[in-house]
């Protein structure tokens, strides 16, 4: 992992007896990525089962022709990412993803349109088919958009905060990121992580949970890909090195380690058409967001 994220300060909110930004994995799989340039999984176990393409009634629909939700494309099978959510219909579908942020919080995309009664939320979950998992499931009591969110043109602002109707349990396959400083600087080739159940190159929903590392983008690289006046200061970009997220994967992390830490740094937010792998991803930057959260949270 590169090591040029630097974090000047920490942000308290997620403080448990748990901590936060800590992984356990679960090791079900060998990862060998240096076989082809897909980084594709090797499998311990010859008996999981292939991915399932979902019903076409459950696609999820670009929020706009040009500039479609997001996907992990030439990723990889991932093992537990313990603040990783699904926020599912009231049918069992995943449409977006999230991050626990605290035993109550989960911080998501406002494009996604989280609505109270008509979706919920999933954690502990690396396969989405399996029964066996020790996963907890949530229903929502509160949904926060930021104030300056414009549905029309689904770009800036794009941040959701969502209360559960009760708290998690916190255990090895459930637990908070971390929330970087307000003041934390990360360095443009920093290499960072995004993960989702999100649109891959052969599967619209894959079963298993993916993930991809990317390297952060540098503002200037990024208003020169996309135009000066679509890529704000509540933007951060990654990508563009032969992976990137697309439809599904939205609202979830773009997070980055920092001395055995993860930290959030973005929400998959929006990007290029098709999910292009050469072009850089839009996310939200979450220390821009970092009072506002504050304040939501210690208010409701």
């Amino acid at each position: 992992m590169n090591n040029m994220f630097w974090i000047s300060s920490f942000f308290a909110l997620v403080a448990s007896t748990q901590g936060c930004g800590v992984r356990q994995l679960h090791p079900h799989a060998l990862f060998d990525r240096s076989i082809d340039a897909e980084y594709k999984i090797h499998p311990i176990d010859e008996n999981i089962p292939e991915i399932e393409v979902v019903d076409e009634e459950y696609k999820i629909k670009p929020i706009d022709e040009n500039i479609p939700e997001i996907e992990v494309v030439n990723g990889w099978n991932a093992n537990s990412w313990p603040w990783q959510v699904s926020f599912q219909t009231s049918r069992g579908e995943h449409f977006c993803g999230g991050s626990l942020i605290d035993n109550y919080w989960v911080l998501t995309a406002a494009h996604c349109l989280i609505t109270p009664r008509n979706h919920f939320v999933v954690l502990g979950q690396t396969d989405r088919g399996s029964n066996k998992e020790r996963i907890q499931t949530k229903n929502i009591a509160k949904v926060f958009t930021h104030p300056d969110y414009n549905k029309q043109t689904k770009f800036n602002n794009d941040v959701t905060l969502v209360k559960l109707s009760s708290p998690v349990q916190m255990t090895s396959r459930v637990s908070p990121i971390c929330l970087p400083g307000s003041s934390s600087t990360i360095l443009p080739g920093t290499i960072c992580v995004t993960t989702g159940w999100g649109r891959t190159e052969t599967e619209w929903t894959p079963r298993l949970l993916q993930e991809a590392t990317l390297p952060i983008v540098s503002q200037a690289q990024c208003r020169k890909e996309f135009g000066p006046n679509k890529i704000t200061d509540a933007m951060i970009c990654a990508g563009g090195s032969g992976v990137s997220s697309c439809q599904g994967d939205s609202g979830g992390p773009l997070m980055c380690e920092s001395s055995g830490v993860w930290y959030q740094v973005g929400i998959v937010s929006w990007g290029q058409k098709f999910c292009d792998v050469g072009v850089p991803l839009v996310y939200t930057r979450v220390s821009y967001f970092l009072k506002w959260i504050d304040e939501i949270v210690q208010f409701n």
